[in-house]
């Protein structure tokens, strides 16, 4: 379990999970895998997650999707390290596979898809990428 880096653990709980064929995964809760769960969802590379209350902690119950018996999600790649931070103005930012995947960026208007943040034309930090 990695401490000090949250979002690679969660990405890398979701690809392990996706790999095994696993219908769901259980990850640490936070406000940002909330955030991007909710991506996920709206792209449909999930088909859903909730949050189940403990009294230690919060848990991120993420439902995968597959078609034809193979996930969805078939590849994720943690771009922004916390050793190397990766911060884009909105007419520098990447497109994913030609546009086939997404790339989740967090702004100061909060977390959102490449296309999202070049519509609102805003930068920010590359947190992943998702096809």
């Amino acid at each position: 379990m990695s401490k000090t880096d949250p979002i690679a653990d969660y990405l890398t709980r979701i690809r392990n999970a996706a790999k095994a064929k696993h219908r769901r995964v259980d990850i640490p809760s936070s406000k940002l895998k909330k955030a991007i769960s909710q991506i996920l969802l709206e792209k449909n590379y999930i088909s859903g997650f909730t949050v189940l209350e403990d009294k230690k902690q919060n848990v991120l119950r993420v439902n995968l999707k597959y078609h034809s018996g193979k996930p969805v999600i078939t590849g994720l790649r943690r771009v922004s390290k916390p050793g190397i931070r990766l911060y884009r103005g909105s007419n520098e930012l990447p497109r994913v596979l030609g546009g086939l995947g997404v790339a989740i960026i967090t702004t100061s208007r909060g977390v959102m898809t490449d296309a999202q943040a070049k519509r609102d034309n805003v930068g920010g930090e590359i947190l992943a990428y998702i096809w």
